[in-house]
């Protein structure tokens, strides 16, 4: 975890190199879509990038000696692919460390399977923590690496893990804060994050800097797993246009936190803000191992100042460590026999929406689920709704038709089961008007809710809080407030995730079985595939 560097005397500024990754979501193998990268010239250049073993071999040879360090920005695992998800993410913690991973950021993601099962990924070991099996491959080492996390407070008033590190690198010492969104606990599931708190990010930032002078820092580094939007998702070199949850924290910062390593949104982003009395670099490398974020300091011992920061992002393109695609083929064949299982059939392809709107995919997964549960025995649902991040890839059928276990893991990687509940129309319209949300001054939707066929809604985001769902139908009749609705979801909304609090007034709650299994069951009904326009507005 911890390689320190002897101090050696230095003729003039020290580089100093911080090589940064966020939301590698477990994408152990590389991803099958083209990544568009703006350039700087302004051309956008289309390439198929990441894996595990890309990404070790391009930190390596990226590496500019023993003055550089490699951060993460959280959501290193969760929402993963099976490779890595059949195996509780043991394989993603182990590649990462063979990588060189140094410090992480706990990211929401890490919490998914708990607090429990995230200090085994960190500890080790085998316990059984989750309805999964552990260790089925080989034993869990634990991670080689060191995840902060300085703003999630346990029942008993003490840190998860460390929130911060020093690092002797030369004659300079870098002193690194870790942390996740305090939004964390709206974010998954309730179960998850029994017992603990999740502090705001710049007060807790703030007050470990005198601590951090105190112990030598030279240098205070922030890794946080909150971010950003900037029009082209993918950006080599700028952020402009930047907006989002990021902004009003640069503002609140210590001017000494002069570097800000992101995450969460999956937007790329490399530049110097002025924000809080001091310039900060802002980075982000985007999301699934596509990029790497090269940042450089120029440090002065004999002033001790900050002579320059500038940051890049590079692509993770074909070179591949070998030991580390060894054990990326060992889990691919491991994981085989679950994965080409054919579950069912598809006329066409499903496809997400990149921004986490409606769309085929979410609307074919919402079909499913309310049919797993439309049955008076199942639930009587009328009305199924999926969290739109929570559909994650698109679904595309083989040649011949067929889709298999792999496909609809991969789409639907989070092992939810479904839950009816009674609600009023008078609570769904309440439900659907808390997916809108104002930040920066402008009313974003946040992951909203996709419905099943029959139902629609239309909306106008620019009406007042509260105001915004204009018009619901259910099988072409309006939605009666008075009236009581069966709706389905999965447990980590029904339990108040993603921010939609009003499920968890719900009454009469039922188990409606696993989502993977209604997917599954849905797809041998060779369904038709939706067009995903259920939802309007503006």
């Amino acid at each position: 975890m911890d390689r320190p560097v002897a101090p050696v005397a230095a003729a003039g500024p020290v580089e100093i190199q911080i090589l940064g990754l966020n939301d590698f979501h477990g994408n152990l193998e590389t991803p099958r879509d083209a990544v568009p990268l703006t350039m700087p010239d302004g051309t956008i250049t289309k390439y198929r990038a990441g894996g595990a073993a890309q990404l070790a071999a391009t930190l390596k040879r990226m590496r500019t000696g023993q003055t550089s360090v490699t951060v993460a920005a959280g959501d290193l695992i969760g929402a993963t692919p099976l490779v890595s998800a059949y195996f509780l993410d043991e394989p993603t913690i182990k590649a990462l460390g063979m990588a060189g991973l140094d410090y992480a950021a706990v990211g929401n993601h890490e919490f998914d399977k708990g607090g429990a099962e995230l200090k085994r990924m960190q500890d080790g070991g085998c316990a059984k923590l989750t309805t999964r099996v552990p260790c089925r491959v080989e034993p869990h080492a634990g991670a080689s690496f060191r995840y902060l996390a300085a703003n999630v407070i346990t029942e008993w008033g003490s840190s998860l893990f460390p929130g911060t590190a020093i690092r002797q690198m030369g004659p300079v010492k870098v002193g690194f804060i870790g942390m996740p969104l305090k939004d964390t606990a709206t974010l998954v599931t309730p179960a998850g994050v029994a017992g603990l708190t999740f502090n705001d990010e710049a007060a807790t930032a703030n007050a470990l800097v005198p601590r951090l002078k105190a112990e030598g820092a030279d240098l205070i580094v922030l890794l946080i797993h909150q971010g950003g939007y900037v029009p082209p998702v993918y950006d080599a070199l700028g952020c402009d246009g930047l907006s989002g949850d990021i902004v009003p924290i640069l503002a609140k910062l210590d001017p000494a936190i002069r570097v800000v390593v992101s995450g969460h949104t999956h937007h790329a982003y490399a530049c110097e803000v002025a924000a809080g009395g001091a310039p900060r670099l802002l980075t982000s490398a985007g999301k699934n191992g596509y990029l790497v974020t090269d940042i450089r300091l120029r440090f002065d011992p004999a002033t001790r100042q900050l002579v320059s920061a500038k940051a890049e992002n590079l692509p993770v393109l074909a070179e591949r460590d070998p030991e580390v695609q060894a054990l990326v083929d060992r889990y691919v064949a491991a994981a085989r026999p679950a994965a080409e299982r054919v579950v069912g059939r598809l006329s066409g392809p499903a496809l997400k929406d990149a921004d986490d709107g409606d769309s085929p995919a979410g609307e074919l997964i919402a079909d499913a689920q309310l049919a797993a549960t439309r049955a008076a025995d199942k639930g009587g649902s009328v009305i199924a709704f999926l969290n739109s991040g929570g559909v994650r890839t698109d679904l595309v059928p083989q040649a011949n038709g067929s889709v298999t276990f792999g496909q609809i893991f991969a789409t639907q990687p989070f092992g939810n089961s479904l839950v009816v509940k009674t609600l009023t129309g008078a609570q769904l319209k309440a439900l659907l008007e808390q997916g809108f949300r104002e930040v920066n001054g402008k009313v974003q939707t946040s992951s909203i809710l996709i419905p099943s066929e029959g139902f629609t809604y239309r909306f106008d985001r620019n009406r007042p809080a509260g105001q915004r769902i204009l018009a619901m139908m259910l099988d072409g009749r309006p939605i009666d407030p008075a009236r009581d609705y069966r709706i389905t979801v999965n447990n980590f909304l029904a339990s108040g995730g993603d921010g939609y609090t009003v499920l968890a007034e719900g009454r009469d709650a039922r188990d409606g079985g696993l989502d993977l299994d209604s997917l599954e069951a849905w797809l041998q009904t060779n369904p038709k595939v939706p067009d995903g326009k259920r939802i309007s507005g503006n």
